[in-house]
């Protein structure tokens, strides 16, 4: 399979869930070729059977599996490649990506960091969608957790909360306006 046969380590994620806690894996192959998951060598063997089946034998047993090259593209990362794995029927779909550019991408992205100190905390969108309501204005006094506006995507209504306290020092959207994945929000100081 592209991606596991090198030395360099992965990063796979499940889409629309990167950001959460243990939504993703750091799997590596190690001199032998045997499979390292988040740094535990692992006991599961991975046999072509011609290309797109394989068989994945585990110490569980083994398992029937087609891995193909998805072929969705709506918002997807340049750099990350999306894959579509069907497990004994059961289908997931796992984006790929080297792990030094998920630790470089999380570093520039990662709001984590900027929680804890001072100074201008940029919102931005993380999927296009529509604004619903904007539910603060300049000048705004917000708590951590406190909701900063609602945003419409693919029917669904997702509420964007503050990641810290602060006050709102500028707001870039108003309701019924159209978001791509990136832009400017909120800010927060």
């Amino acid at each position: 399979m592209a991606g596991l046969d090198g030395p360099a380590a992965l990063r796979v994620s499940f889409p629309g869930r990167m950001a959460a806690e243990g939504s993703s894996l750091v799997v590596e192959v190690d001199a032998e070729g045997r499979p390292v998951i988040d740094g535990v060598p692992e006991r599961l063997a991975l046999e072509e059977l011609g290309s797109p089946r394989y068989r994945l034998t585990t110490p569980a047993g083994t398992h029937a599996v087609l891995i193909a090259r998805s072929t969705a593209t709506a918002g997807r990362v340049t750099g990350i490649e999306r894959i579509e794995v069907v497990i004994d029927g059961w289908r997931f779909e796992v984006d790929l990506e080297p792990e030094s550019r998920a630790r470089l991408r999380e570093r520039a992205t990662s709001a984590r960091g900027d929680t804890a100190r001072g100074g201008p905390l940029e919102v931005r969108a993380i999927i296009p969608g529509r604004v619903v309501s904007v539910d603060v204005a300049s000048g705004d006094a917000i708590d951590a957790g406190g909701r900063l506006l609602v945003v419409e995507a693919m029917k669904m209504q997702n509420e964007l909360r503050s990641p810290r306290a602060g006050t709102i020092s500028r707001v870039a959207v108003g309701a019924g306006q159209t978001v791509d994945r990136g832009d400017l929000l909120v800010v927060v100081e």
